[in-house]
């Protein structure tokens, strides 16, 4: 509980670490709470953040050059050795509040965090959290080596995220392969379509039903089916349709594709996604609505909603933590999930999941 009337234990601050020296109380703060690190001889070493946590208890009284330091100081000096220390501790504060057993940690990650009621003298970690302010920028490569590494571990990625008021939020961060039920190598064509501004219009009724009923594609717009840039440099890229212009000279796939980026932004990326997800038995259909490039399918849209929101983003983006928050609270207000399509030589799909420990 905190604000305790009690008398804390004395511990000896020294560089980045506070010593217990007196056996029994190292002994009882070990196992009683499982902070620290047991020394030879009997004492125990804290981390800063376990000891301003103790601190704060009124568990610990901390003692520097024989003068006592309140919490304010201890929490002072530890802001100055300790990069981004403020964050750690609050992020800290709050899973011990919620039963974790919590330990810091070095390299990638910032804490590690075992199951409730489990020891970790007999279970392995939960998750591995980075502590970040919601002002920090998110390098995609990064978290891709922190996903990899807690993997390798067997264990789940979390962010914890400060805001500027010092409110905590969670993320739940993984890779997926998505997949769906339509067999990529089915073919529908072929069918003639005619571009018209941005979209191409399919006049023959039988070979747009085709398109729309066998495989989905397009939408009707009173009898006529429309096509997207993006659905149109797909299938002619499958040969399953020809497309013209007003004059009906044919738009082979290179000029489409140029006539694609000139007039749309990031239609690479988009086309490059939207093969991927197609290749991968999903249909795929635009996100507009959702602020999003893409809302996908596992199978039919008539049997089901989307289950994915897709945005495509380069191999090397680097972003912000409100706006990763706003696509994935707007993903959870529609009961979907939101995966980022990373596009390199190889596609990766990134999920950003709300999430209370």
């Amino acid at each position: 509980m905190l604000n305790s009337d009690c008398t804390g234990m004395p511990g000896e601050l020294k560089d980045c670490s506070v010593f217990i020296y007196d056996v029994r109380e190292a002994s009882q703060t070990f196992s009683k709470g499982n902070f620290g690190y047991p020394m030879s001889g009997g004492a125990l070493e804290l981390d800063l953040v376990e000891a301003a946590f103790l601190v704060q208890l009124n568990r610990l009284e901390v003692f520097h050059k024989k003068r006592k330091m309140e919490f304010t100081d201890l929490f002072d000096y530890a802001s100055g050795i300790v990069e981004d220390f403020d964050i750690k501790y609050i992020v800290f504060k709050d899973l011990r509040e919620r039963g974790f057993i919590v330990k810091p940690e070095s390299g990638a990650f910032d804490l590690r965090v075992y199951p409730r009621g489990m020891l970790p003298s007999k279970s392995a970690p939960l998750y591995m959290v980075c502590a970040v302010s919601e002002r920090s920028a998110l390098n995609i490569n990064n978290f891709l080596e922190e996903i990899a590494q807690s993997k390798d571990r067997g264990k789940q990625l979390l962010y914890g995220v400060v805001d500027e008021e010092g409110d905590l939020t969670y993320y739940k961060m993984a890779m997926l392969d998505p997949t769906g039920t339509l067999d990529p190598g089915a073919r529908v064509g072929p069918t003639v379509g005619k571009l018209v501004t941005d979209r191409i219009f399919v006049f023959d009724s039988e070979g747009g039903e085709r398109l729309r009923n066998e495989a989905f594609y397009g939408k009707y717009m009173q009898g006529v089916l429309q096509l997207s840039l993006i659905e149109g440099c797909y299938l002619i890229g499958t040969g399953e349709l020809k497309v013209i212009d007003r004059n009906g000279r044919t738009i082979g796939e290179k000029e489409l594709i140029e006539f694609g980026r000139k007039n749309q932004d990031e239609f690479d990326l988009r086309l490059k996604a939207y093969i991927d997800l197609r290749n991968r038995g999903l249909v795929v259909k635009t996100g507009f609505k959702y602020g999003t490039h893409f809302r996908v399918y596992e199978k039919s849209p008539d049997e089901c909603h989307a289950r994915y929101l897709v945005h495509a983003v380069p191999a090397s983006i680097v972003t912000m933590w409100p706006d990763i928050s706003r696509t994935v609270r707007l993903s959870g207000g529609v009961k979907k999930q939101i995966l980022f399509c990373r596009i390199s030589k190889e596609l990766q799909y990134l999920e950003f999941k709300w999430f209370r420990p």
